[in-house]
């Protein structure tokens, strides 16, 4: 499991494996948001993806590392 290629299908089943619990337990929640997100301007949603891309690896790296 050292492989970074290994590491990295690990990490994006989990990344799916727990979106889908949280589209499957709060639905109606995950419109909501949704649709919130669909009012905010570009480079506020590409910011929050950069941050949370960024701690996403950061917890790889503790975790791995």
């Amino acid at each position: 499991m050292d492989e970074p290629g290994t590491i990295l299908w690990a990490a994006l089943g989990l990344a799916i494996a727990i979106e889908g619990i949280l589209y499957s337990l709060f639905p109606d929640a995950m419109k909501r948001m949704m649709a919130h997100v669909q009012t905010m301007p570009s480079g506020a949603i590409r910011g929050a993806g950069l941050a949370a891309a960024v701690a996403g690896v950061f917890i790889l790296w503790l975790g791995l590392g």
